[in-house]
């Protein structure tokens, strides 16, 4: 089956779900809200809409393994595995804020060959396949062009439950504040790095994210024309919890300065 076929169907399903989340969206109440730690919370909506997505993509690749959020009693794969967050930034979702997102990638032997996201309330679907251009809708989508972290506006999130950088994380923060155009925190990874991909950010960088936080953000950053790294400078950003995504043309003074407080 081809990956452009395989695209365009699970666009089909994670619009869909999308009518599901947003429709539930009217209907969410605090006694739906559940914590599974500090911070951190689930509804009904996120569950249902990740078992909505699992069902439908399980006919596509039948041995597939998943990597998500909520399920886990999904198992991965040794080839296939779709890595995949039904809802992307739920205290968002909880709180009536409309920024939040189904993010869906597929990977082929640990390296991600389609990557979607899906901007719920605005109703923006980035989306790319390996080798190909990235999308917003229909029209092909690159990276900025900004040269200097002067000029860049630059996206961030603020660690929720894992406060073992924050230190260092703050002094970053009050450093990018003051050398940069400015700093914005929507509360979705997978919107941040869309974002980039589209040059509405010319940088985002988060630490303590998991796999279905970024996986299809980052994809479709690269295939836009844009670098993805971890704090180091290696590629570990999927599992190792910490990403920084660029332009690429400003990765190499962006990276220097994260390293001032982290490596």
């Amino acid at each position: 089956m081809k990956l452009e076929y395989i695209s365009t169907k699970v666009i089909d399903i994670v619009k869909k779900v999308g009518f599901f989340i947003e429709a539930e969206s009217k209907k969410i109440s605090t006694a739906d809200v559940k914590v599974k730690g500090l911070n951190d919370f689930v509804t009904y909506v996120d569950k249902e809409a990740e078992q909505r997505l699992i069902r439908e993509l399980k006919g596509f690749i039948p041995k597939a393994g998943f990597i998500v959020e909520e399920d886990q009693t999904q198992k991965e794969a040794a080839e296939y595995n779709w890595i995949i967050d039904p809802i992307d930034g739920t205290t968002n979702f909880i709180h009536s804020i409309p920024i939040y997102s189904i993010s869906v990638a597929l990977s082929f032997k640990g390296e991600i060959i389609l990557g979607i996201v899906y901007e719920i309330n605005s109703k923006e679907c980035f989306h790319a396949i390996k080798n190909h251009p990235a999308y917003l809708n229909d029209n092909i989508i690159t990276v900025s062009k900004k040269s200097f972290v002067n000029k860049a506006l630059i996206a961030t999130g603020f660690p929720y439950n894992n406060f073992s950088m924050l230190e260092p994380y703050l002094s970053l923060f009050k450093d990018v504040m003051q050398s940069s155009r400015g700093i914005r925190r929507l509360g979705s990874a997978a919107v941040d790095l869309a974002y980039v991909a589209c040059g509405r950010f010319d940088v985002f960088y988060e630490y303590s994210l998991k796999p279905w936080d970024v996986a299809a953000g980052a994809f479709i950053v690269q295939q836009a024309g844009g670098r993805v790294t971890d704090f180091s400078g290696k590629s570990d950003f999927i599992f190792g919890q910490q990403i920084i995504a660029t332009n690429n043309v400003l990765h190499h003074d962006f990276i220097k300065k994260v390293q001032t407080y982290f490596i």
